[in-house]
């Protein structure tokens, strides 16, 4: 497995937030933010990070370099609570197992809170990238749903449901 720590989201991730921001990165979830966009969402990332409903985190190499990120934030889900989990690698780092090592360790972060039975990730239907994290992460496809992404706009994505009440399954 990929050798990458997650460190909270902090003031200075701001540049890799811009470089998450790429028509290519963003394809799947509604296109590029404009910088104000970009702005406003690290503002809430910094402030976001250790709050009760959830964290963002940065993805770090042994190297020190930043190749992504990856969170979880708490939302109702059909009538109950859940935490939804969601990340992004910078194509340079692509391919290499980086966002499902990041994904497994965030799963470990919010096991630990016992304070949701599930988590859940809504990659879109045509992102086999983020549908392999999944599965590979652990999660079990509940099928296809209409999911509001960006704010207006709906996408067809798959539901992955991860038991966080379960020990966790073996790498």
């Amino acid at each position: 497995m990929a050798q990458v720590r997650i460190e909270p989201w902090h003031e200075d991730d701001l540049d890799l937030l811009r470089q998450l921001n790429s028509p290519d990165t963003r394809k799947h979830t509604g296109g590029p933010e404009t910088d104000e966009q970009v702005l406003a969402r690290h503002d809430r990332y910094v402030h976001f990070s250790g709050t009760e409903q959830g964290c963002m985190f940065t993805l770090v190499l042994p190297d020190g370099a930043r190749a992504g990120s990856v969170g979880y934030w708490a939302r109702e889900w059909r009538e109950r609570p859940v935490y939804e989990m969601g990340w992004a690698v910078l194509p340079a780092y692509r391919g290499q197992g980086l966002a499902t090592a990041a994904v497994r360790a965030v799963v470990d972060v919010a096991r630990a809170r016992r304070d949701r039975h599930y988590a859940h990730a809504y990659p879109s239907v045509d992102n086999p990238a983020s549908n392999a994290v999944c599965r590979k992460a652990g999660f079990t496809l509940l099928g296809e749903t209409g999911f509001e992404y960006p704010p207006g706009q709906m996408m067809r994505a798959n539901d992955w449901q991860l038991d966080l009440t379960a020990p966790p399954t073996a790498s």
